[in-house]
Parts: C-alpha cells; structure tokens; sequence
C-alpha cells in the first residue's frame, strides 16, 4: 500500500507534469531549507511571539506559456528569497515558503496577499488562489518525520520538477 495525500494519485499515474522553480537561496537558512527564526527555538523575539509558518499557496487559471510562467516564478523567487520551491504546469502553480508570523492568521493573511501583490511586479499569470495550506513548523517536521508531506525544499538554483 502507497501512502499519499487524500485525492493524490499513485506513483507512476500520467497527468499534468510539473516543473519546478527553486528560490535563489540568499535568504539565512536553518534545516530543512527553513529560514533561521528571529530567535533560535522560534520562540519570543522583541514585538512578542513570533513562529514559524510552512505555506504552500495553490494557482491556477487559463494557460500559458511555460516559459513565461517560468520567468514570472524566478522574478518572484529573485525578489522573495524566502520562497523555497514553485512547481509549475501551464495551467496551475504551486509555492512553498516559510513565513515568519505572530499566528496562523497573520501567515494565511499574508499568503493570500502574495500572488495579487505581486503578479505585475513578477509578470505572473493572471491567476486564482485555488489552495492555501499554513502549518506550524512543528507539524510540518513531524509530516516529515512520519514519512507524509513533500520533501524537504533545497533553496538553490532552478531544476526540472
């Protein structure tokens, strides 16, 4: 038996092909490709208490070209060094980051602002949110830990999904 998300399909099912855009890295990083929190343990910092979101932010919308959707994630990850991974396919696009964020509420309200923020700056696609998902650190390590999840995101470079 195969372990996956609700919905997902099993290993060596063809649809839609990804492709994916890894930030730029410059950002300080901690393990698993987070960044460094403001203190060590994500605890306490100085306006009070400060965590560590893991967001995932789902696109999607009419199609484009690959290239041109390619050029508006690495302009995004160029300029938000913070994004770890975007996988992309000409119709839907998905973006992984950490968020630094008082509460729950603070990273998804932040989440939602990126893509429309930011689609004439990065040339992005004129697309919908169509899924967010916002996770305390804790429970995206212990996703990992248990065998769930994606991978963990190296922040380096630009590869093929």
């Amino acid at each position: 038996m195969t372990q996956g998300r609700p919905g997902a399909l099993p290993r060596g099912s063809v649809q839609r092909t990804l492709t994916s855009v890894k930030g730029t890295g410059s950002a300080r990083t901690g393990g698993v490709g987070e960044p460094v929190p403001a203190a060590d343990d994500g605890g306490p910092d100085a306006d009070g208490v400060h965590r560590l979101w893991h967001v995932t932010l789902s696109v999607s919308g009419p199609e484009a070209p690959l290239k041109e959707i390619r050029r508006g994630l690495e302009r995004l990850a160029h300029d938000h060094p913070f994004l770890l991974t975007s996988r992309y396919a000409n119709d839907h696009a998905e973006i992984r980051y950490w968020e630094e964020a008082r509460d729950l509420h603070d990273a998804a309200a932040v989440a939602l602002r990126l893509w429309g923020e930011h689609r004439a700056s990065a040339q992005l696609p004129p697309w919908e949110i169509v899924g967010l998902e916002v996770i305390a650190r804790e429970t995206y390590h212990q996703r990992i830990a248990d065998g769930y999840g994606p991978a963990p995101a190296v922040p380096v470079g630009v590869h093929p999904f």
